[in-house]
């Protein structure tokens, strides 16, 4: 989703902090509204339709916790973040209770704020943006999985079957398959699809800053706990999480993940008390999960609470026939997304698109098709397009991590000793200099496809 096109309102009862904020948002490509009355971003919030609602808690006349109530009556898919003062944070525990997103407290940091912006943002296109099967349906507002090979088919039924229930699903399938798709579409036709989905990545996240995101915290439970923070589990009571390459949480948050699953109770991080949460889990791995069952590095009696029920995504490469329409979607997708208007694909590229073995999956179709078009001159891609792809280095390597093991290989034997920053170093010029050859120097656009802030790329080219 292009940033450009997300609208925030700014609530806060001092103009200079509407100000402040405002110009720091709009240098990062939104579009926003302000206003110091609450009452006044009820009205607002029907006219401008905002995507996110940063709201500031203690105001006069209506309050934050009043006007978060209304807002989620008639928009429940607007996503609300609340600004509190140190004094308050109690009422915004409270308001996450009642709906929101999350909180900051005054005084914050710019990249914070942004980080959580675009965590909302996704939260929202989480619950929005419905997942359908492979039909005619329209588009422009929703995703598809796409795919009429008979294992797909199989998919879609068991989808069927499984949505409807509350039991946990675990999905499995090489990285790039689509997995967020199926846990997306099994919320969707779900009985608590107009309760709240959440998706944590566990491999993404340090195992000590995963815990108090699934949990949460106490004030004091560890240096620069200052005050306390409810966790995933608490804020998403009713609804749905899924937890994405689940193979890569360690063991003492898989015992704490097991309780969750076996009595729907667990404390937050520092805290004794019990908390009760009715949750959903949706867990998908890219990882051999039972054999690392057998070498122990993953609990058997979680992996069974989790398996309940099991989605097994086959590689691309094991379902060519879907090869054609996936190629087909990704132009219709990013015609609209970039303004273009390509009719099409030459045979001869396209016989070379299914030949490929496709390591990266559906993920790395995009990316190829994404690319080709950036770089295509007319209506119709070719293998010119193409020349510059993954399609060409296959023989060098056939994924990202045969990449970073090529690279790590050299470094050793060049000897590795004191260069560990330099390598860091000029691994992210490079990726900054692409990113910004792909958008025609477009800072907006580069952060994005970097999937950092706009203020960190500043920071990262001076």
């Amino acid at each position: 989703m292009d940033r450009v096109y997300n609208k925030i309102l700014v609530v806060d009862d001092q103009s200079s902090v509407c100000y402040s904020l405002r110009r720091v948002l709009e240098s990062n490509g939104y579009s926003v509204k302000t206003t110091t009355k609450g009452a006044d971003a009820i009205s607002l919030t029907e006219d401008f339709d905002p995507d996110i609602v940063l709201m500031d808690i203690r105001m006069p006349g209506m309050d934050g916790l009043e006007v978060l109530r209304k807002i989620k009556e008639t928009h429940s898919n607007i996503q609300v973040i609340m600004m509190t003062a140190y004094s308050t944070t109690e009422k915004a525990i409270e308001a996450m209770k009642r709906g929101a997103y999350d909180y900051l407290v005054k005084p914050f940091d710019n990249d914070m704020l942004l980080g959580l912006i675009e965590g909302a943002i996704k939260t929202k296109r989480f619950i929005e943006d419905v997942v359908i099967f492979d039909d005619n349906a329209d588009e422009t507002t929703t995703d598809r999985i796409v795919g009429k090979s008979p294992d797909m088919m199989k998919i879609y039924k068991q989808i069927g079957k499984i949505a409807p229930t509350d039991a946990p699903v675990l999905i499995l399938g090489e990285s790039g398959t689509g997995k967020e798709l199926i846990a997306r579409a099994i919320y969707h036709h779900s009985r608590r699809s107009h309760r709240p989905f959440l998706a944590v990545n566990c491999a993404a996240i340090p195992e000590h800053l995963l815990e108090s995101e699934l949990f949460g915290y106490e004030q004091g439970a560890f240096t620069g706990a200052d005050f306390r923070r409810i966790g995933k589990f608490e804020q998403c009571d009713k609804g749905t999480i899924f937890l994405d390459e689940i193979g890569d949480m360690s063991l003492s948050l898989q015992a704490k993940l097991l309780r969750v699953l076996q009595d729907g109770c667990f404390q937050r991080l520092g805290g004794g008390t019990t908390i009760r949460t009715d949750v959903r889990i949706i867990a998908a791995t890219n990882k051999d999960i039972e054999t690392m069952v057998k070498q122990g590095t993953f609990r058997e009696d979680l992996y069974y609470r989790i398996n309940v029920l099991c989605i097994r995504i086959p590689p691309l490469r094991q379902r060519r026939d879907d090869i054609k329409g996936l190629i087909e979607h990704f132009i219709n997708k990013y015609n609209r997304i970039l303004g273009r208007e390509i009719k099409g694909i030459t045979r001869e590229t396209l016989v070379r698109l299914l030949e490929y073995p496709w390591p990266g999956n559906v993920r790395e179709l995009e990316n190829v098709i994404q690319k080709a078009m950036v770089l295509c001159r007319n209506n119709i891609l070719s293998l010119e397009c193409c020349e510059d792809l993954t399609l060409e280095n296959r023989h060098r390597c056939e994924s990202l991590d045969d990449a970073i093991n090529i690279l790590v290989e050299h470094a050793i034997k060049d000897g590795i000793t004191g260069k560990f920053q330099e390598l860091m170093e000029t691994i992210e010029t490079r990726m900054v200099k692409k990113a910004l050859e792909l958008t025609g120097n477009n800072q907006v656009q580069a952060a994005r496809l970097l999937g950092i802030s706009r203020n960190t790329l500043r920071k990262k080219l001076q």
